[in-house]
């Protein structure tokens, strides 16, 4: 078995050429689809209040902060928190080289300047120049790019070359995402149906670049594109059911509000995108756990190879459910905080929109995840008896 690993798939783990054929075939159909969903043009732009242009700190000039009258909490509330001003030499747009006086952000969250900090300034040209630039955030443009630089390495040193195709799969899966799922969503296509095609295109390309023409490979495909659509169906009756808009956020409100994007379609577009990269998991875990079970055990029959590799299956969704429920609290942690802060009743904190939105990713997640087992095993126990009959 060791040697067979080694050297690649042997030619009873090979994707037969029937089986490629149906998935390129299924891949040709997601491509047309995906070009007669492509967006006619460039994505609507947001008319900015401003532009912004890059600096560095030359010097910070920090004073106390005048103090608020006592009989006026409301004015003491939106006191700034830091007071000063900022020398910045402008590194590029239209006064490149020139060095502005702004004065320090201040507020909740605002960047803190030291010298020698680069920084993103907000350029809005009006009739004071003291009020013409007003830094924004730090520029971190290097850092990112050593952490990005630093986690292709890692995966790479310990993946080799099995790593170098999974950070082209994630390429792939960006470009897609980029290229065309956001700007057809944008353009006004029905964003499940652009996310739905999105997801087939990533599945068929990204598995088979990431694990190989094997037969463990194209039993995950058929255990994930199930999968999907299930979780697609249990979306659409969940939302429906429960009456949810969508717009339960105001960065979704908008993209409604600006764009008219479908916002109802674009929360069923987000729960099928987030559950496509554990999906994908889940049914290579299933596939290969049969896979390795069945070479293990020669004598053993189809039936038992499910069970077991069921059992295993249990045992996987039970911490990707906390994985699941964590993902989403994690990410919606500072907007539950203030819910919980209003010390509402909690079935009035569970029912909001907000909160039940999540429960409804969560939700519907982990049941699109929990067919994946049965289905993935069952079509990997089938084709091992298949290969067992042949043996015989």
């Amino acid at each position: 078995m060791g040697g067979r690993h080694a050297h690649g798939p042997s030619d009873g783990t090979r994707t037969s050429p029937r089986a490629l054929s149906a998935v390129a075939a299924l891949l040709l159909v997601a491509v047309l689809a995906m070009v007669w969903l492509w967006p006619d043009g460039a994505p609507p732009s947001v008319v900015q209040q401003g532009t912004q242009v890059d600096g560095v700190v030359a010097a910070v000039d920090e004073q106390p902060c005048p103090e608020a009258p006592a009989s006026d909490p409301a004015t003491a509330s939106t006191q700034p928190t830091v007071c000063g001003t900022a020398q910045v030499r402008l590194t590029d747009g239209p006064d490149e080289g020139r060095t502005i006086t702004t004065a320090l952000p201040s507020g909740v969250g605002a960047p803190v300047l030291e010298t020698g900090d680069a920084v993103v300034l907000i350029h809005s040209p009006g009739s004071n120049p003291e009020l013409e630039y007003g830094v924004i955030d730090h520029q971190r443009s290097t850092q990112l790019w050593v952490l990005l630089a630093a986690f292709a390495l890692s995966v790479i040193a310990f993946g080799r070359w099995r790593g170098l195709s999974a950070l082209v799969g994630l390429a792939f899966t960006f470009a897609v995402l980029v290229a065309f799922v956001v700007p057809a969503i944008l353009d006004g296509k029905p964003p499940l149906a652009v996310a739905i095609i999105g997801c087939a295109v990533i599945v068929l390309v990204v598995l088979y670049l990431t694990h190989g023409f094997g037969r463990t490979t194209t039993v995950a495909l058929i255990g994930t594109l199930v999968s999907l659509v299930l979780t697609g169906l249990l979306s659409a009756l969940a939302v429906t059911a429960m009456q949810l808009t969508g717009a339960s956020d105001e960065s979704s409100f908008m993209v409604g509000q600006t764009h008219g994007v479908d916002v109802r379609g674009l929360l069923l577009a987000s729960i099928l995108i987030g559950s496509l990269g554990v999906l994908d998991d889940v049914t290579i875990t299933q596939s290969v756990t049969v896979e390795e079970l069945a070479a293990a055990s020669p004598t053993a029959d189809a039936w038992a190879i499910y069970r077991a590799a069921t059992r295993i299956g249990r045992a996987h969704i039970a911490s990707v459910i906390n994985t699941i429920v964590l993902a989403y609290a994690g990410a919606s942690l500072p907007i539950l905080v203030l819910i919980l802060a209003l010390d509402d009743p909690i079935g009035d904190i569970l029912t909001d929109q907000l909160i039940a939105t999540e429960i409804v990713r969560s939700a519907v997640g982990t049941m699109g995840l929990i067919a994946a087992v049965p289905v993935t095993t069952a079509a990997a126990a089938w084709l091992y008896r298949g290969r067992a009959a042949q043996r015989a």
